[in-house]
């Protein structure tokens, strides 16, 4: 059983974590932990019709964001890895610097440190010179950066499939098998 776990900000573009959690419910063999931000529960108000209840519903564990004695705070409990999506200039900078003062910095920070695959969703445009320096540093200590940029070759007709070629790259990453998205060379 592999254990991934999901954090999601109050960055815009909160569809991509909840489509990711929906995704991973569908994997086989994959136990999907979430933490939601405060920021997050509020975006959800702006962007969609859940409710931070709907969300935390997807997911197969709940964690507190508060809660800095969670297991996932450990990096004694066992996890394939972790996904921020989105992933606020915040909460980059917070891992970027070991800033471990919530559960989802905290949790990022031990993925980090245990050698595990952290993949950061991040959702801001344009970036400055600050934004690109965190994005190096993460990039540096193994983390790896994936921003919800479009591809158009696998033919999208609405946004949620631009969101599922997201959400397809960031399985990848994980290697969990999924088909969101035509791949490229693939005939549809």
């Amino acid at each position: 059983m592999k254990r991934l776990l999901v954090g999601i900000t109050g960055a815009s573009g909160v569809v991509y974590g909840i489509r990711l959690l929906m995704a991973l419910r569908d994997a086989p063999d994959v136990e999907s932990h979430l933490i939601l931000s405060p920021g997050a529960a509020v975006t959800l108000g702006f962007e969609t019709e859940r409710r931070a209840e709907d969300v935390r519903a997807l997911a197969d564990v709940v964690h507190d964001h508060a809660d800095l004695a969670a297991p996932v705070a450990s990096g004694s409990f066992p996890m394939h890895g972790m996904v921020v999506a989105p992933c606020s200039m915040k909460t980059l900078a917070q891992i970027a610097l070991s800033l471990g003062d919530n559960l989802l910095a905290r949790a990022a920070d031990v993925t980090l440190k245990e050698r595990r695959r952290l993949v950061l969703v991040p959702r801001e445009t344009p970036l400055h010179l600050g934004h690109l320096r965190h994005m190096t540093a993460v990039t540096e200590m193994g983390g790896v950066i994936l921003p919800p940029a479009p591809a158009f070759y696998h033919g999208p007709k609405t946004v949620m499939d631009i969101v599922d070629q997201t959400v397809g790259k960031v399985l990848d990453q994980f290697g969990i098998a999924h088909d969101l998205y035509r791949r490229w060379g693939h005939d549809a």
